[in-house]
């Protein structure tokens, strides 16, 4: 909007359609080695900014992240729940950067102690829930940039999610008593959960947003009757269409589709004989 020129700094396993996206808003997109995981990609935005001299936003470190969401998803948070006469007894939410749960939690818990945070990471990268330490080093702004990629970490497909390690964001709410529970979720119901959100609801989400959201049921399951739930969807389906997500969806019409299409006899495709014979 301001004309300010923007180089965005990505591991080359997130989507096609997160580059294009941000090529088309006028940005340069450089990729990293997948095989350096998140980690290389903060490392690489790190080593441009020192040779150019170049602004790094550090939104794993840079406390900045946790104050907007606290200044502003936290509070309408509340203040929705309030204007309609409820309380907030679970929150739940994944975590990227981490700004945004550190500085809705830290909000929530203000205004009505007794919500629970709970927060999700895949099975295969329970980081936090490892209870193993992140390496650290300072930074060009900000210290506590990872030095090495976390023990707990094994390449997973809900992109955005712990990023091959926990950022600094993340470990102070941790740290701050801001987490009442950490729950792991397979993937495969993430992916699962969005497609449900998406042909039952009407919900477009992605990976991560599906993965919260079959968190948040796994809380329903156990939470008491009646009980309140967020669940935080931050993404939208549109960034995945070239992953996983969208693995069993085709490109052209399946056999149901065509028999919708040849149970009428005009403007259609030429056909094998059998696909007419069955209309």
């Amino acid at each position: 909007v301001k004309g300010y020129p923007f180089v965005a700094v990505m591991a080359d396993f997130y989507s096609v359609e997160r580059r294009k996206v941000m090529r088309a808003l006028g940005a340069k997109v450089v990729l990293t080695p997948s095989m350096y995981a998140g980690l290389g990609m903060t490392a690489k935005a790190r080593e441009l900014a020192i040779a150019n001299d170049w602004f790094l936003a550090s939104q794993f470190e840079n406390p900045a992240n946790t104050e907007y969401h606290a200044n502003t998803t936290g509070p309408e948070i509340l203040s929705t729940f309030r204007s309609n006469g409820k309380t907030l007894d679970y929150f739940v939410s994944g975590y990227g950067s981490g700004g945004t749960f550190a500085g809705v939690s830290r909000v929530l818990k203000a205004g009505n102690p007794d919500t629970k945070v709970v927060i999700s990471e895949p099975t295969d990268a329970a980081l936090i829930a490892s209870g193993i330490e992140q390496e650290r080093e300072d930074g060009v702004a900000f210290d506590g940039v990872p030095s090495s990629v976390h023990e707990a970490w094994n390449p997973h497909v809900i992109a955005g999610w712990a990023p091959s390690f926990i950022p600094q964001l993340a470990q102070d709410a941790v740290d701050a008593g801001l987490v009442d529970e950490l729950v792991t979720i397979d993937p495969k119901t993430g992916i699962q959960a969005a497609m449900d959100l998406a042909q039952s609801e009407g919900i477009f989400t992605g990976i991560s947003g599906g993965s919260t959201f079959a968190s948040a049921l796994d809380v329903a399951r156990r939470a008491p009757d009646g009980s309140n739930i967020l669940a935080m969807l931050p993404d939208t389906m549109e960034r995945y269409l070239s992953t996983e997500l969208f693995d069993n969806i085709g490109e052209d019409m399946n056999e149901e589709e065509r028999k919708i299409a040849y149970s009428t006899p005009n403007y259609v495709f030429e056909e094998e004989e059998g696909i007419k014979k069955q209309n």
